[in-house]
């Protein structure tokens, strides 16, 4: 009853919060550890929620070849326990706190987080220490996740319908860069790695200076320091250099085309173009060029493909947001009776107009607004403030883009995205896949 109260308040903060996010600026206080550990504290005394987030420099870019789905396997792993805390019990200290916890791998970072009432803060960064410097990683703990690795696998991937596109559209786009893999890795490498490959990954990036924790809510700065302090000030920090790819995928030059068999009953196109990475400010023109053509009921390729031509099922386009350069994901789920070639000039057609005339006034007010209002809506609560100001320090080192980065989207001129349009999403820019079901295979 405690938990299903928690929650139902968190719900209602949250949406609160949600509307009044970017009335203010977002304050914060950032320091740096003697062992590296970058803390950024933001206090909001509105509702007494407070969220601990720890988010670690790893994903799976930071993967050897032979080895990939370690991050995201220790994702699970690292809510075995730890040397003080006994094995499968860290869910159980959380909840019966009245919160909610939970994490997440990208190919760039690990986040952990906890929700929790601001009276339990202490409880956060007890176990997010006790990650840090003492995790179970045995080989009891490695068996048993590695099942729960595959069965997540099994579920979202293998048999789910277009389980597999993020997958292949990776694995086409990049031959070099370690990006060519996703975060969920191969089984066969999880299952070939000893406990002292396990190990030794825990050690190389699980450290302080390879983490930022971020506290947002109901909190006394002065007061969580010396929490901090005591929990997080005595891990020794990794004497070794972390290990980040320094690796140039080479240009595409041509387009890439294949065919790929799936179990399902709908021909898809599938279509990733290269992108710059999430730094750079021609990444903002893409990003906004991508929620232009299918953001949404209202956005150009579903109007015209859905509504209008009912040629398509679905559609969307997104942007992969990465720290080194990456693909932005346009597909196309063939209505019935539809040539998938029907399907993939009517996507071309979308893109071309956009590469050859100028949006109009309107059109691209409605574009601004639209991204405004979401940025404002990614930015509310105290754990999404917890984790974009992670974000912004990790891979930006401005933690106060949190409050300046949307001037860079504004910046964003309809001639930029004409621009973008021309230089990214161009055929020689991309690999095209044409999703199939198994019977056709001949």
């Amino acid at each position: 009853m405690m938990k299903r109260i928690f929650n139902l308040f968190l719900f209602i903060a949250v949406a609160v919060s949600a509307v009044s996010a970017q009335m203010n600026k977002i304050e914060f206080v950032e320091y740096t550890l003697d062992n590296g550990l970058h803390v950024i504290l933001h206090q909001d005394n509105s509702t007494p929620i407070v969220a601990v987030t720890t988010s670690y420099h790893v994903g799976s870019k930071n993967e050897k070849k032979d080895r990939t789905g370690f991050a995201h396997f220790f994702e699970h792993l690292l809510f075995e326990g730890s040397e003080n805390i006994d094995r499968g019990q860290i869910d159980r200290y959380i909840q019966n706190a009245g919160g909610a916890l939970n994490a997440f791998t990208t190919h760039d970072r690990t986040v952990y987080f906890e929700i929790l009432p601001s009276n339990q803060i202490n409880l956060g960064l007890w176990i997010e220490s006790e990650r840090m410097l003492h995790a179970k990683v045995d080989i009891k703990g490695i068996e048993t996740q590695r099942e729960v690795v595959k069965e997540e696998k099994r579920q979202r991937y293998d048999n789910q319908p277009y389980g597999t596109v993020l997958l292949e559209a990776l694995s086409h786009s990049f031959k070099e860069h370690p990006y060519q893999w996703s975060p969920i890795g191969s089984m066969e490498h999880l299952d070939a790695a000893e406990e002292k490959d396990y190990k030794q990954f825990y050690k190389d990036f699980y450290v302080p200076n390879n983490a930022v924790l971020s506290i947002a809510g109901d909190l006394d700065i002065e007061e969580t320091k010396k929490m901090i302090d005591l929990y997080f000030a005595d891990i020794p920090r990794s004497k070794k250099p972390i290990y980040r790819p320094n690796i140039v995928e080479p240009p595409l030059l041509k387009e890439v085309r294949d065919t790929v068999y799936d179990n399902i009953q709908l021909p898809a196109v599938i279509q990733s173009y290269r992108i710059p990475a999430q730094s750079t400010p021609d990444y903002y023109a893409v990003s906004m060029l991508s929620t232009l053509l299918a953001d949404g009921p209202s956005s150009r390729l579903s109007k015209a493909l859905v509504d209008e031509q009912q040629k398509a099922l679905f559609v969307g386009n997104f942007p992969l947001s990465l720290e080194d350069p990456s693909i932005s994901i346009a597909f196309g789920i063939a209505n019935m009776g539809v040539e998938i070639q029907d399907l993939e000039a009517a996507m071309d057609a979308e893109v071309a107009r956009v590469q050859n005339e100028l949006i109009g006034d309107r059109e691209f007010q409605k574009l601004r607004n639209k991204v405004e209002n979401d940025f404002i809506v990614q930015n509310s609560g105290v754990q999404n403030r917890a984790a974009a100001l992670a974000n912004y320090h990790l891979f930006f080192g401005d933690a106060n883009l949190i409050n300046t980065e949307i001037d860079k989207y504004l910046a964003v001129t309809k001639e930029d995205i004409q621009r973008v349009a021309k230089k990214y999403f161009s055929k020689d820019n991309r690999v095209t896949l044409h999703y199939l079901p198994k019977g056709d295979k001949l």
